[in-house]
């Protein structure tokens, strides 16, 4: 079942579904059943379709990241907050609040879903507008910070993210953060990443990250990463 698209209409209206899948006040905790099993926090599905990222990544690799390793953050987290006041947070919450177990749960469980929303079939080029001017203005030029971002995510040791986020007055800073660490933690708001753990990229790539970072730009999804600069300032 196809996801609607993330946003649509207007930017005020795009920034509220933004909100609606990364702001507290969107991710409801409650429970819902399925069978006898309860769900506290789930699995956003995907918002392409499996087969729609080739080349840059198979449907091999998506049923195995998404499918396995995504699926299993959410299985696990219920598990750890059963019954527990963190069953009645938004995800986020969770994220900020948690630490441990907890946290490395619910972190890449959020990471990997936005994650997802940073890709794009249609996506690559270059990002427009309010983001465009703020990378220049902090990087120098795209093509300035597209090397960073891209060094920081190859040379980031072991497992982890390259971030791309803002502080609340708008600066933009790469963040390369190791294991489950994401901006949340940090004060920042996510605007753009790329996840480096192996397992992004290892059934396509092998042991070639960066083949892997590279081919990244050409489904970046700059719409996305656009809309939620915009809901920073």
């Amino acid at each position: 079942m196809k996801r609607r698209q993330f946003f649509t209409g207007s930017l005020a209206a795009g920034v509220g579904l933004w909100a609606a899948r990364h702001v507290p006040a969107a991710e409801t905790a409650t429970t819902l059943k399925t069978g006898d099993a309860k769900m506290t926090f789930q699995q956003p599905p995907l918002p392409f379709e499996m087969n729609a990222m080739k080349p840059f990544l198979s449907e091999e690799q998506l049923k195995y990241h998404y499918g396995k390793h995504h699926a299993a953050y959410f299985k696990n987290l219920n598990g750890l907050v059963e019954g527990k006041p963190e069953a009645g947070m938004s995800l986020r919450e969770v994220v900020v609040q948690s630490t441990g177990p907890v946290f490395n749960n619910a972190a890449q469980a959020w990471n990997h879903s936005f994650y997802w929303d940073c890709l794009s079939p249609q996506g690559g080029g270059e990002p427009q507008g309010d983001l465009a001017a703020a990378l220049q203005r902090d990087f120098g030029s795209f093509a300035a910070f597209q090397k960073a971002m891209s060094e920081a995510a190859v040379k980031l040791f072991g497992s982890g993210w390259a971030w791309l986020a803002a502080d609340k007055a708008g600066k933009l800073e790469i963040m390369p953060l190791g294991n489950a660490d994401t901006p949340l933690k940090h004060a920042k708001e996510p605007v753009l990443t790329i996840d480096v753990w192996e397992h992004a990229y290892y059934i396509d790539f092998r042991n070639e990250r960066p083949k892997y970072v590279e081919a990244f730009w050409k489904a970046a999804n700059w719409e996305f990463a656009g809309k939620c600069y915009a809901a920073v300032k």
